[in-house]
């Protein structure tokens, strides 16, 4: 294998590297944007009544997206 062929060789993994640490990456904020949301909403919900303090899964979805979309902007 030649040096130059070496050279590719290694830009090629580092790029795929940097790509998979890129994603691991926007992961994490997407699953903490769920995590702030829950919290969120929890939060915003105590003062109520204990039959209405139900959170769904769409209304966490909803405001993680926001966040994100927020954090994205």
């Amino acid at each position: 294998m030649t040096f130059e062929e070496q050279l590719q060789m290694q830009t090629a993994i580092a790029t795929a590297q940097a790509n998979v640490g890129a994603q691991e990456s926007a992961k994490q904020r997407k699953l903490e944007a769920v995590r702030i949301a829950h919290a969120t909403l929890t939060e915003n919900k105590r003062s109520l009544p204990v039959d209405q303090r139900q959170i769904t899964a769409v209304e966490i979805t909803a405001f993680a997206d926001t966040l994100n979309a927020h954090i994205n902007a």
